[in-house]
């Protein structure tokens, strides 16, 4: 036994894959008793049972917000909490309140589930996005002083020494004023249109000795950085955590930059007044469903996202009222879409100041851990595989596992066919390299790209067409509804037979989120997974619908029937006095038919844990409804992103007979209803063991990045005893390799966790 610094105890494990099994974490994650929703009335028939959708997110933008707040967090990193939280709220304007705002235009007054009408909605979403953003900018203005401190700084205008003119004027002519379009505005100079989150300057001028006025427009180039960096300052000690830096790092802004030079851009002209001013466009898409050509018609509703409707106009309050009125009339907002910023217009940019030179403000260099089992077989994929079936913890262990895979398969002269799912990979993506040299090489490979994945629709098309270029044979799926499912298939001869090697994940292919999102990677050698896959695809590809599942549930045909009859069991269970548990891990649960199984399941006894990082429409420790339901929220240095679920069977949990199950599907009405999805049972008992009692149990146990929720809706943080940091997960994970990764001698610091210590 080990003591993990504050972390509890944890047990190692030696000896091999076959050592025997040290005890679990307790369930019991939390000690608090139910929330502040307690003692309030909700019913089974009452749309109260359920928490609104946007609400619920914006809550979850706020926690993340919050964490900016955590003086455990590195300050660089807490300032980029403040700058995720814009990013996210950025585009749930573009595509949510687009959405609900295009129903209010229509007259549209259904109501959502829990009773609110479109029109409703968008009140308390308005009401809720100011108070958020108004926390953004007391938190930035709070960070910018501690940045100060550590020495970091974001220079005014008039605190520029000669020098830093100097050199900011010769910067502003090589590397902005060429790319500038200066805009003069009047009846033969239309206003322009101005790009969704591109920043523009306002400009009111003034002929200098005459009286002609203009109005006038500078859109500045998204593809130039927001804060330029000038040249270091030398300090007397750079600053309280400098690393033992001793220059100030310092930072302008593009637009104060831009602002002391525009007696270049407008020569002859005096400046009355200006503002600085951002707007956000709507970004849904809508596909005829007739089209014929399926990537034509995403080209031409890329193009039209692009000239969406304003939804937000934001911009500085230092703005003069006549500029003001100008650009709202010019942009046709009224004055309920417009926000005014006291302080920084365009939060999502800030990150742009965070630096490397200061390792001390940043999260410590982690580097993902390679399997031994890979190891122990020369790096030959296929081989550890056959072995025994393995999963990879994201980022914990690293993704290159995945490209190696297909690319070994790419140039196996013994691999006759690789199948593919790409919903979202990265621009230069290794794994669309590996499938296009593998068909080169004359492999058969069937590439299924989902041009629906939002805001990645061109550049999935552009390696739709690299793919087709290749060789590859390129599907896109359903019309209706997007193939969310992450599979890979790849069929090898092997002494006169067949063999396939099937991956089955919970998140995109795309080599960079993967060090930023936990996702589990299972590989398996399984006869009946790899059919139960090879179906899928041909659902996809050819519309033959699987009626012969052996294993493998998928939405949009039986995968909520599958978890309701769980559910359902997990009840009769209970019912019968045999222990009932459910331990669920996702991003997002909004789905109401499944929600009313979890309440059903609670009031028969059913003890369940929800992990749930976003969305979730459940309303926890509520009497008569949910008393055995509790809720939890992680968020903290990477993204929880797996999807996971796990059913005691009478046994409770963890137990040899739990069935555990993982998913490319959250518990939304989208990916149970309209979309394809994959629910992949683990049976191996090692990796059911690794998911258990390592990757659940620890989620379970974290203190450190725990937001409880209470059955209001609302979210109490998860300290640590005696105000300590408590356990942390991620930290764990950093520390601890996976057990199914382990090679034939096996780590001697592999833990499973123990409720001792607790």
């Amino acid at each position: 036994m080990v003591m993990d610094g504050g972390q509890g105890m944890v047990e190692t494990v030696a000896g091999g894959e076959d050592a025997p099994r040290p005890p679990a974490l307790r369930a019991d994650f939390l000690n608090t008793g139910p929330g502040p929703a307690a003692d309030l009335d909700y019913a089974m028939d009452s749309p109260d049972r359920f928490i609104n959708r946007e609400l619920s997110w914006l809550s979850f933008n706020d926690r993340v917000l919050r964490e900016a707040d955590d003086r455990r967090h590195p300050l660089l990193e807490r300032l980029r909490f403040v700058a995720i939280s814009g990013s996210n709220l950025d585009e749930f304007y573009t595509v949510r309140v687009a959405g609900l705002r295009e129903l209010v235009n229509e007259g549209v007054t259904r109501t959502s589930v829990d009773g609110l009408t479109p029109a409703q909605q968008l009140d308390r979403i308005d009401a809720d996005c100011r108070v958020l953003m108004d926390g953004q900018q007391s938190r930035w203005a709070g960070l910018r002083v501690e940045m100060e401190e550590a020495g970091i700084v974001l220079v005014e205008r008039g605190d520029l020494t000669p020098d830093d003119r100097e050199w900011l004027d010769a910067k502003f002519m090589d590397d902005v004023f060429p790319v500038l379009s200066p805009l003069a505005i009047d009846p033969a100079h239309p206003f322009p249109f101005v790009p969704s989150k591109a920043l523009s300057l306002a400009l009111q001028l003034v002929q200098r000795g005459g009286e002609a006025e203009i109005d006038a427009l500078l859109i500045i180039p998204q593809q130039l950085d927001r804060y330029m960096r000038l040249p270091d300052l030398e300090g007397s000690d750079g600053g309280p955590q400098g690393g033992g830096r001793q220059g100030l790092i310092r930072f302008i802004a593009l637009e104060d930059m831009i602002a002391l030079s525009l007696d270049r851009v407008f020569p002859g002209y005096d400046v009355l007044g200006s503002g600085l001013f951002r707007v956000l466009r709507d970004s849904d898409i809508e596909i005829e469903e007739e089209a014929e050509d399926l990537v034509r018609e995403f080209e031409t509703a890329l193009k039209r996202r692009r000239r969406g409707e304003v939804i937000r106009l934001k911009m500085g309050s230092e703005t003069p009222e006549s500029l003001r009125d100008w650009i709202c009339r010019e942009m046709g907002v009224t004055e309920r879409e417009v926000v005014y910023a006291d302080g920084v217009v365009g939060v999502s940019d800030l990150d742009q100041m965070i630096v490397d030179d200061l390792p001390d403000l940043r999260w410590r260099n982690y580097t993902p851990r390679r399997p031994e089992r890979l190891t122990d077989f020369d790096n030959d994929c296929f081989a550890a595989i056959r072995h025994k079936d393995f999963l990879l913890h994201h980022p914990y262990e690293t993704f290159d596992v995945v490209v190696a895979y297909l690319r070994q398969a790419a140039r196996d002269p013994d691999v006759l066919a690789i199948k593919q799912t790409l919903y979202r990979t990265s621009a230069q993506s290794p794994i669309v390299e590996a499938l296009c040299e593998a068909a080169e090489l004359g492999k058969q490979v069937t590439a299924l790209v989902e041009l629906k994945a939002r805001f990645d629709e061109a550049a999935n098309i552009v390696q739709a067409r690299q793919l087709e270029r290749a060789g590859a044979q390129v599907v896109y799926g359903f019309i209706d509804w997007k193939t969310h499912a992450k599979m890979s298939s790849v069929v090898r001869r092997e002494g006169g037979r067949l063999v396939t090697y099937t991956h089955y994940g919970t998140g995109n292919y795309h080599p960079i989120t993967a060090k930023l999102y936990t996702d589990l990677s299972f590989f398996t050698a399984d006869k009946t997974l790899a059919r139960d896959a090879a179906r899928v695809f041909n659902y996809v590809t050819g519309y033959a619908e699987p009626r012969d599942l052996e294993k493998v549930s998928i939405s949009p045909i039986g995968m909520k029937a599958r978890i309701l009859a769980l559910l359902e069991e997990e009840a009769a269970h209970a019912r019968a006095g045999r222990p009932a548990q459910v331990w669920a891990k996702l991003n997002s649960i909004m789905e109401t038919e499944v929600i009313d199984a979890l309440y059903r399941a609670s009031q028969a006894g059913v003890r369940i844990d929800l992990i749930i990082r976003g969305i979730c429409g459940v309303r926890p420790g509520v009497k008569g409804l949910s008393e055995n339901i509790r809720v939890k929220s992680v968020v903290g240095r990477y993204l929880e992103h797996s999807r996971i679920v796990c059913f005691g069977r009478g046994e409770g949990l963890p137990g040899e007979n739990a069935s555990v199950f993982i998913s490319s599907a959250d518990w939304m009405d989208r990916n149970l209803n309209r979309r394809v999805e994959t629910l992949c049972p683990i049976e191996n008992p090692t990796v059911k063991r690794q998911i258990l009692q390592q990757v659940m149990a620890a989620n379970l146990r974290d203190e450190a990045n725990t937001w409880v929720m209470n059955g209001d809706g609302t979210y109490v943080h998860e300290d640590g005893q005696n105000g300590e940091s408590g356990f942390d997960c991620h930290e764990f994970f950093m520390k601890y390799p996976s057990i199914s990764g382990r090679g034939r001698v096996g780590y001697a610091d592999a833990p499973l966790l123990t409720g001792e210590g607790e």
